[in-house]
C-alpha cells in the first residue's frame, strides 16, 4: 500500500506554504488591479449559454492537489466568461453596485482572520468594531442617538428580523413559546406595504408563517408612493374584520422606481394604531449622508426599525446590510437562545450579536465597512453619491429632450425609468419595441440594463451606482439605446 505522502504532491497535513500565498496572492492582486483599471476588456453581461460553464468544468473533484497557478489560469479561462460583471462601470441593471479598493482589502483581511462574530468573546474587536461602525453610519445618516445597529448579510434578512420583532412587540400573542400553528386564539396578523415594495417583505411573511394572504399591498399615487389614505382604509377594514394590524413597511427607494413613501404620515398612522414601522432604505437610505438629501429620511426617527445596505451604494463588497432599531430589547426577546456552551462570564456587560437574529455564526462584516468609511471619508462618500445622482438627472434630460422617448417616473436618486414611446404607436407594440431594444443593447456587452413594469407598461431602467462609472459610460448607454431603437 503506498504511503500517504505518495498519494499526492502536497503534504497530508497542514496548509499550503505561505510562500504560495505570497506568489499567487500577488498574481491575484495584479489580476484584480488590471480588472478594475480595464473593465472594458470583458462583456458586462455574460454571453455564455446555459450549461456552457458547467461543461468546461470536470464532473469529479481532483484526487490530488493542483498548482495554484493552474487554478488561477482556469479562473480566467473558465469562470470569468460566465460572470456578469456587477463591478463594471457599464453595469446599469437592477441597482448598480460596486466594491472599492479599501473594501476589497478589508474582505481579504476578513477571509484571513476567519472570525465568527457571534459572541463578544469569540472576537472582542469584531463586536466592538461593529458597534462603532454602525454608530458611525447612524451619525452619517443623521439619525438621532438611541438607535441600536448591527450588520446582516442582506436587507431580506434585516426586514425579516423587523417583522419578527413586530410580533414579539405584542407579548400577549406568546408566539415565541407557542408558535402560530393550530391556535384558534390567534387573530390573523396583517402586514402593510406598498405595491412597489421589495419582494423580501412577502418572503419574510412566508418564512415567519404570517402568509402571503396577510401581506396587504397598499395602493400608490401617480409617483408610485404609498398612499397614506389607502393605508388608513386598509387598517380600518382589517380592524373591522377582527384582524390584528401588526407591522407596516415604508420604503425609501422602491425597487422598481426608487420612489419615497411618505414616511412622516405613515409613522403617525402607525403610532396611532400601535403598529411596528419598519423602513426599507436598503438602496436609497444611504443617500442621506449627503446633507442636501437628508430629508429623504424625514420621519424615520419615529420608526421602530430601519435597514440600509452599504453593499448597494456605499462601495462595500457584498454582503453588508445595516439594521437599526430603537427597540433592541424586543428583538433580543424574539431570538435570544443561549445554551450552556455559549454562556460566558462577561455576558451581562457586553453585546453578543448572536442574540439579535437567526444566525449563530456571523461574518466580520464591520471590518470592510470601517475601512471603506475611513478610506473615503464622509465627504468623499457623499461626493460620489451626489455625482451618481447628477449623472442620472443628466441621462433623464437626454431622454426628455428626444420626442420618441419618455421618462415614466420621478428621479429622486440615481435611477431613471424610461422607455421608447414614439407617438401614434399602440401600447402593445411599444412594449414589444422596448423588449427588443433591451435585448439588443445588452447583447453588445458594453452595458447592461434591466427592466420593470409600471401600470402594464414595459419600462427600461438605468441605475447609476458603480464607483467607476463616468459620464462617458452613461453617454454610451444612451447612444446604444438610440441605435437599438432604429434597428
Amino acid at each position: 500500500m503506498p504511503s500517504a505522502s505518495a498519494v499526492g504532491s502536497a503534504p497530508v497535513a497542514g496548509d499550503l506554504p505561505t510562500a504560495d500565498l505570497l506568489t499567487h496572492g500577488q498574481a491575484a492582486l495584479e489580476w484584480i488591479a488590471s480588472y478594475l483599471d480595464h473593465p472594458e476588456r470583458v462583456s458586462v453581461l455574460s454571453q455564455v449559454v446555459p450549461g456552457e460553464i458547467r461543461e468546461m468544468l470536470p464532473a469529479s473533484p481532483p484526487e490530488r492537489g493542483e498548482p495554484l497557478g493552474d487554478i488561477l489560469r482556469d479562473f480566467e479561462a473558465r469562470i470569468v466568461p460566465g460572470i456578469t460583471h456587477w463591478n463594471h462601470p457599464g453595469f446599469f441593471g437592477y441597482f448598480a453596485t460596486s466594491s472599492s479598493v479599501p473594501g476589497i482589502i478589508g474582505e481579504l483581511l476578513v477571509s484571513a482572520l476567519d472570525v465568527k462574530a457571534m459572541l463578544w468573546r469569540t472576537s472582542p474587536a469584531a463586536t466592538e468594531l461593529e458597534q462603532v461602525t454602525t454608530d458611525w453610519l447612524r451619525q452619517m445618516l443623521g439619525l438621532p442617538g438611541g438607535w441600536f445597529g448591527f450588520l446582516n448579510d442582506t436587507a431580506s434578512i434585516s426586514s425579516m428580523l423587523a417583522l419578527a420583532a413586530a410580533r414579539e412587540a405584542k407579548p400577549e400573542l406568546d408566539i415565541r413559546a407557542r408558535g402560530m400553528a393550530g391556535r384558534s386564539d390567534l387573530p390573523r396578523l396583517r402586514v402593510y406595504t406598498s405595491r412597489h415594495a421589495h419582494s423580501s417583505i412577502d418572503k419574510a411573511a412566508l418564512a415567519l408563517g404570517i402568509g402571503l394572504d396577510n401581506v396587504v399591498h397598499v395602493e400608490v399615487d401617480e409617483a408610485f408612493r404609498m398612499r397614506s389614505d389607502a393605508l388608513v382604509a386598509a387598517i380600518a377594514d382589517d380592524n373591522a374584520r377582527g384582524y390584528l394590524p401588526l407591522a407596516c413597511v415604508a420604503t425609501v427607494g422602491t425597487t422598481s422606481t426608487t420612489s419615497i413613501d411618505p414616511v412622516p404620515a405613515i409613522a403617525e398612522i402607525c403610532r396611532r394604531e400601535s403598529i411596528w414601522l419598519h423602513v426599507d432604505g436598503a438602496y436609497g437610505g444611504v443617500a442621506a449622508i449627503c446633507p442636501e438629501m437628508r430629508e429623504i429620511l424625514a420621519g424615520v426617527e419615529y420608526a421602530d426599525s430601519l435597514v440600509v445596505n452599504p453593499h448597494k451604494w456605499l462601495f462595500t463588497p457584498f454582503d453588508c446590510s445595516a439594521f437599526f432599531t430603537t427597540q433592541p430589547g424586543v428583538l433580543e426577546r424574539a431570538f435570544s437562545l443561549v445554551h450552556e456552551y455559549l454562556v460566558t462570564p462577561e455576558r451581562e456587560s457586553v453585546v453578543d450579536f448572536m442574540n439579535y437574529g437567526v444566525q449563530l455564526g456571523r461574518r466580520f462584516r464591520a471590518l470592510k465597512l470601517w475601512m471603506v468609511i475611513r478610506g473615503f471619508g464622509t465627504t468623499g462618500l457623499a461626493g460620489r453619491i451626489r455625482a451618481h445622482c447628477e449623472l442620472a438627472r443628466e441621462f433623464a434630460d437626454w431622454v426628455r429632450a428626444d420626442p420618441e422617448w419618455e421618462v415614466v417616473a420621478p428621479v429622486p436618486f440615481s435611477l431613471v425609468c424610461f422607455r421608447y414611446a414614439p407617438p401614434g404607436v399602440h401600447e402593445e407594440a411599444i412594449n414589444e419595441m422596448n423588449v427588443r431594444i433591451l435585448a439588443n443593447v445588452n447583447a453588445t456587452g458594453e452595458v447592461f440594463l434591466s427592466h420593470t413594469k409600471l401600470d402594464g407598461r414595459y419600462v427600461l431602467r438605468v441605475a447609476v451606482g458603480n464607483i467607476r462609472t463616468e459620464k462617458r459610460h452613461v453617454r454610451r448607454a444612451w447612444e446604444l439605446l438610440k441605435a437599438a431603437s432604429r434597428g
